[in-house]
């Protein structure tokens, strides 16, 4: 099992950046905020105890991460199991029992990818951000706007604000991700493996960078 972790505050692009990354490499995107969303949308036991934390912008328990992870991982077939984690670990404790699951399972984290941009291009990015109610689509009000307002380009459904993009509580999130994961970074710089990528720059830039990043960890 091959791991990459992508590191960044909520806005940092971390999404969009797995998903083009992962093309590029043929790795899995595994996103556990995509995953607990689909799990709180489902009403799922895990969704239930992940709903209070998301609408409030702070981060979900240590043990419910590892549930949806864990589950994730395994659901694969051994010979695809090559992973992006975006959004995981968030904690050293994550951090910690990420590396005890990889040792069982003959696993390794090829590299540690952390993606940063200023605090204002944070907000901006967050607060403008949209997504499909039916598909799931983003767009963004100024930097990936639908051709048509309020309607998905792919189809045709409604484009809603996410609780968690309101500008408030993007505010706190980016308060908590400093506040709790400041020591996550620390960890890994300390491990000798931590790369910083400028998120501020053109996605293609970006993809190009990371994809060289991995490629350099796994030979």
């Amino acid at each position: 099992m091959d791991v990459v972790i992508l590191l960044g505050a909520p806005g940092s692009g971390k999404g969009t950046v797995c998903t083009r990354v992962a093309e590029a490499v043929g790795y899995r995107h595994l996103s556990t905020g995509d995953r607990l969303r689909e799990a709180v949308k489902a009403g799922t036991a895990v969704g239930r105890e992940a709903r209070p934390y998301i609408e409030r912008g702070d981060l979900v328990p240590d043990e419910v991460m590892i549930r949806i992870v864990a589950e994730a991982m395994t659901s694969e077939a051994p010979e695809l199991r090559r992973f992006i984690l975006d959004g995981f670990p968030r904690t050293d404790a994550q951090a910690l029992l990420l590396q005890q699951r990889l040792r069982d399972e003959g696993g390794r984290i090829c590299a540690v990818i952390l993606l940063e941009a200023p605090r204002d291009v944070l907000i901006e990015r967050l607060a403008g951000r949209r997504v499909c109610r039916d598909c799931g689509a983003t767009y963004h009000v100024v930097n990936i706007p639908p051709k048509h307002e309020g309607q998905c380009d792919a189809c045709g459904g409604e484009l809603v604000q996410r609780p968690d993009d309101n500008e408030a509580t993007v505010r706190n999130r980016l308060e908590v991700y400093e506040r709790q994961t400041a020591s996550l970074i620390e960890f890994y710089e300390r491990a000798g493996g931590l790369r910083r990528v400028d998120s501020a720059r053109p996605l293609d830039v970006m993809v190009s960078e990371i994809r060289d990043l991995i490629v350099a960890g796994v030979s």
